[in-house]
Formats: structure tokens, sequence, C-alpha cells
């Protein structure tokens, strides 16, 4: 059986439960959003470094940790990886360059 993202939140919202000082999420969000934030940040950067430099194996592991980093994000925001999946479902309606000229300018 393939792990989902969906296992991902489950697993993240149970660790989110126990004290910073035991789980590293829990560290995460009790630090706030501006923290986990950051360090979603240092993740994708740390993704982008692999991809350009064609390390697979780096690029895999970087990966898993920005996937792991936006769900805490999203969790210290009040969103859920339902959310995301909505408003990708409401833009995957429509052609990317239709969906594009549909946002708001500014």
């Amino acid at each position: 059986m393939a792990f989902s993202l969906e296992q991902l939140e489950a697993y993240l919202a149970e660790r989110a439960k126990a004290s910073p000082e035991e789980s590293y999420t829990a560290k995460l969000l009790a630090k706030g959003p501006a923290h986990a934030a950051k360090k979603l940040g240092e993740e994708a950067v740390e993704a982008v470094i692999a991809a350009v430099e064609g390390d697979v194996q780096a690029l895999k592991m970087e990966s898993a940790d920005v996937l792991y980093h936006l769900l805490v994000v999203l969790r210290a925001r009040g969103l859920s990886l339902q959310d995301v999946l909505d408003e990708l479902a409401r833009r995957t309606a429509q052609t990317g360059l239709q969906e594009k000229a549909s946002r708001p300018k500014g």
C-alpha cells in the first residue's frame, strides 16, 4: 500500500498533540507559523538546489521535507490538505492560462 499525503497529515495531527519536547511537529507548531514557514522555505531552497544539481537522491529527500513542512505550515494557519486539493480541483476545471488570467492583479 502506498503512503499518502492524507496519511502524513493524520500523522502530523497526532504528533501535534504531543509536547514540544517529544515531537518535532509540536515544536514547530509551538514556535508559530512564521517559524514553520521559514523552515518550509529552507527545505524548498534545498530541493531546488538538488534539482538544479541533478542529485536525484537529495531531491527525493528534500521533497519529502518540503511536503512535511508544507503540511505543518498549513496546520499552523488552520488550513488542511483538503483545502489545497479543493483549490487544485477548482483550478484544473479550466486551462492553466485561463486560471492565471482570472487571478486578481496586484
